[in-house]
């Protein structure tokens, strides 16, 4: 299988390329629309078609690379059936399969962060977005999301997965790369609450500034990205 876990310093967003080998069709999560270069590189290197994108939210902090994917590859677009964004080729639904040459991803609603987040499980990970981070959690104080909704989809989804389960978030600020669902549920401060009350209180009073290029980021984003 190739696995690249590629990474923006502007945004601490990681992106990730998946296929079953070389030759054989590919998908990115997360895409970052300044290194789409990059991903064309590095699928004509490893002589890859990459025909699914999927975004695992609405990004407040950088603007996706889905568009111009699609405009330079003619992938598809894939995002959670909750999504606002309108020109999505595929809205998946929750615990739907997105396949592609040799292999399956399971789609996850797990909303909180934002209200139309998806997970995307496959094999031995899976993918959290911003629902699960290393060591942390996605704040919830807007886009419409809820601490009660995040608490539900951590507590009663994603931390029932097996625990040798790898986590590979959508970012992570202190230079990790991936985790493990019995690691999060040891060591994540976030998750050490007996409660959704007591996640809820600590969650409506992180006091976060908004992310710098929320303006800009959100509605170029309900347009995948395009201008």
């Amino acid at each position: 299988m190739i696995f690249e876990q590629l990474f923006d310093k502007t945004s601490s967003t990681y992106t990730y390329l998946i296929s079953s080998g070389k030759g054989r069709e590919a998908l990115i999560i997360d895409p970052v629309l300044d290194h789409v270069d990059s991903y064309i590189k590095i699928l004509d290197k490893l002589n890859l078609k990459l025909v699914k994108v999927i975004d695992t939210h609405i990004h407040a902090d950088h603007i996706t690379g889905m568009s111009e994917l699609k405009n330079k590859t003619n992938c598809e677009t894939v995002m959670g059936d909750k999504t606002p964004a309108e020109i999505v080729s595929i809205k998946i639904k929750d615990q739907e399969n997105i396949s592609i040459e040799n292999i399956k991803l399971k789609a996850i609603y797990t909303p909180g962060h934002t209200y139309e987040s998806f997970s995307y499980c496959m094999e031995d990970r899976v993918f959290t977005g911003d629902t699960l981070l290393i060591g942390g959690t996605g704040r919830t104080d807007f886009q419409n999301g809820n601490p009660y909704d995040s608490y539900n989809s951590l507590f009663n989804i994603l931390l029932k997965l097996p625990g040798k389960t790898k986590v590979y978030p959508a970012h992570d600020y202190n230079g990790k790369f991936f985790s493990t669902i019995e690691n999060e549920k040891k060591n994540n401060p976030r998750l050490q609450v007996n409660s959704a009350d007591e996640y809820a209180e600590i969650m409506n009073n992180l006091n976060l500034p908004d992310p710098k290029l929320m303006d800009i980021a959100i509605p170029r984003n309900l347009k995948l990205g395009a201008k």
